[in-house]
């Protein structure tokens, strides 16, 4: 498995990874509601914008040549923390037909490798409270809660 970063002529491939991993969250709460039909309607502009952020870097999850997956990965820094400096996990989608065959095990290793690397002194991720699937895999590939996020609607 190899993370290959993306490029402007992986947007297609991106943006339909990131369709199939949208909609998969749209059961989890009604501000998760995508407003694209299907994976065709994704405007491009998202990721091409993270094409020119530097704080921002999405990759191809390739295993032999083929792409089972992608992840976008953003770094950042809290100033006021004496270990400030992380990288979130924003995105990890690993397809369906290729997933419990580790690679979303050796994503994150990698990505761990990627954060020493980059002087990063901690990862986070963050997914569904109710996505317990996902909930197990982070804890079972080391992560700990340590913060909860609520969201409110305003209409």
């Amino acid at each position: 498995m190899e993370l290959v970063e993306a490029d402007e002529g992986d947007l297609g491939a991106l943006a339909d990874r990131w369709y199939d991993l949208a909609t998969a969250m749209e059961a989890y709460s009604s501000l998760n509601e995508i407003r694209h039909e299907d994976a065709g309607a994704v405007a491009d502009d998202g990721f091409r914008a993270h094409l020119d952020d530097p704080s921002v870097t999405d990759y191809l999850v390739a295993v032999d040549g083929e792409t089972v997956g992608f992840t976008t990965l953003e770094t950042g820094t809290r100033p006021s923390r004496e270990r400030g400096r992380y990288l979130d996990i924003v995105n990890l989608e690993i397809d369906a037909e290729h997933r419990n065959e580790g690679y979303g095990t050796a994503v994150v290793e990698r990505v761990e490798e990627l954060a020493r690397e980059a002087d990063r002194d901690y990862l986070t991720v963050s997914c569904e409270w109710g996505n317990d699937g996902a909930r197990r895999f982070y804890r079972d590939a080391g992560f700990e809660p340590k913060q909860v996020t609520y969201a409110r609607s305003v209409e």
